[in-house]
């Protein structure tokens, strides 16, 4: 107690200090302006503490909803109606499910190049097989060329060697998409038949003549029709569906008959 008393005779001129302080902030709170102007300044500091920290959640939690929703899109595509194969519309009807979707994201990728790919944080470990379709809610991506346990690359639309058959949705006639290397914001749709005429905003689906992309996915629209005189099939410019520059999100397509279909092609083959 009188090393306690001693201390304070020492520190005589802080806690006099301390005291004044305590006394002059109570006359403040007293005063209602001074009281109202304190609490709108405390509750807007709060408010901003609380706002920066109900950001920064609620990143981490859209970034958790994002993950979510790309699981039950994939879900409802597998339950879509128009991913059924009717079997006999004259007796009878079996439901038989021609393709999977396997959500998954990108975790790299390029447009700059004559030649694009995209990385996935999907592989074989999640069922995923080359020659796979990629696509977005948009349109397609690409095509499956390589895979590792854990991820996957995709030869994207914007490469120089990848084919894609493709249809006109008006008429059902066939072309072929083709990307010349430039803008990754535009496609060629070639061998277009001459008698076909085509009008900007035309819509260009996927043709389904192929294991990899089912059919009537959305591709683009015409831009430009060119129609060439002395040759056999005209070109149009075609306007992707999908922004190539800010796809994040895919969809892998499964076909679930593809082992079926290329047996039977081969027996075809070998019967010639």
């Amino acid at each position: 107690m009188r090393n306690l008393f001693a201390y304070i005779l020492k520190q005589y001129f802080f806690f006099l200090f301390l005291l004044l302080e305590i006394v002059a902030f109570s006359f403040v709170l007293q005063n209602n302006y001074q009281q109202a102007t304190f609490l709108n300044s405390t509750g807007k500091v709060v408010g901003t503490v609380l706002s920066t920290f109900n950001n920064i959640s609620g990143y981490f939690s859209l970034k958790k909803a994002n993950e979510s929703l790309i699981r039950e899109n994939a879900r409802l595509r597998n339950k879509m109606a128009d991913k059924f194969l009717l079997t006999d519309t004259l007796v009878y009807y079996h439901v038989d499910s021609l393709f999977r979707y396997i959500g998954a994201k990108v975790i790299s990728s390029t447009i700059s190049h004559q030649k694009n790919y995209l990385v996935l944080n999907k592989g074989s470990l999640h069922g995923i097989k080359k020659d796979m379709g990629v696509i977005t809610m948009n349109g397609i991506v690409g095509t499956v060329v390589d895979v590792s346990r854990n991820f996957s690359r995709v030869m994207s639309v914007l490469h120089v060697n990848n084919k894609i058959n493709a249809r006109i949705k008006k008429n059902n006639h066939l072309g072929t998409l083709e990307w010349n290397g430039n803008d990754y914001r535009y496609g060629y749709l070639t061998d277009i038949p001459m008698h076909v005429d085509l009008e900007p905003g035309d819509t260009i689906v996927t043709s389904g003549n192929s294991y990899i992309f089912p059919e009537g996915l959305m591709i683009g629209t015409v831009e430009e029709y060119y129609k060439q005189p002395n040759e056999k099939f005209n070109n149009a410019l075609i306007s992707y569906s999908v922004d190539y520059n800010n796809v994040y999100f895919v969809y892998i397509i499964v076909n679930l008959k593809k082992s079926e279909l290329m047996n039977l092609e081969r027996t075809q083959l070998n019967d010639r």
